[in-house]
């Protein structure tokens, strides 16, 4: 007899435990889809910004091969004064940037037969670009900049803007220490 209601017993708790796992799977599933559905929205917004943004005119990766490369690595080392904290992170103190900035041109520009054999005579121009974009920042900002990259894309993008062309493709700082 005990061993008949326990049967009944262990019968009872495999229908509830189907029943309970049916819901969970029901909830899960319409929930499941309706995230599914957000993303592919996200991801339909992300696609169309990018496609606007490469029609205006956007940045577009450009892969140039090493036999296509030149550079023009700026011959003196460049030490440019960063804008002063506020505020909290307020030392007192004025902060530096020393570095070494070598632009990577691509040969096959079209641009590059008309800028890159005279690059050398506007290595002022070039400088001053380099000393607003990395001064416009405090030591704090420009440490975060650079580690992430976006300082040298701005740079890139400020020389690109001064020559009207892509045939600067890429800014690389050889050595740079803030202080």
């Amino acid at each position: 007899m005990k061993k008949n209601m326990i049967l009944v017993i262990i019968l009872a708790l495999l229908v509830v435990n189907i029943v309970l796992t049916a819901i969970t799977m029901f909830s899960i599933t319409s929930t499941n889809k309706k995230t599914a559905a957000v993303v592919a929205d996200i991801a339909t917004a992300l696609s169309i910004e990018m496609a606007a943004d490469e029609e205006a005119g956007g940045e577009e990766a450009v892969d140039v091969a090493i036999s296509d490369l030149a550079t023009y690595p700026i011959p003196d080392q460049m030490t440019i004064q960063l804008r002063d904290s506020v505020g909290e992170n307020a030392d007192g103190k004025s902060h530096y940037c020393v570095t070494t900035v070598v632009l990577s041109m691509n040969t096959l520009d079209p641009d590059y037969k008309t800028y890159g054999a005279t690059i050398s005579e506007k290595e002022g121009l070039i400088k001053n670009e380099i000393n607003e974009v990395i001064g416009a920042y405090t030591l704090e900002e420009a440490k975060e900049k650079q580690a992430s990259g976006e300082l040298k894309n701005e740079v890139t993008a400020r020389l690109q803007a001064l020559y009207d062309s892509k045939f600067i493709y890429d800014v690389s700082f050889s050595s740079i220490m803030f202080q």
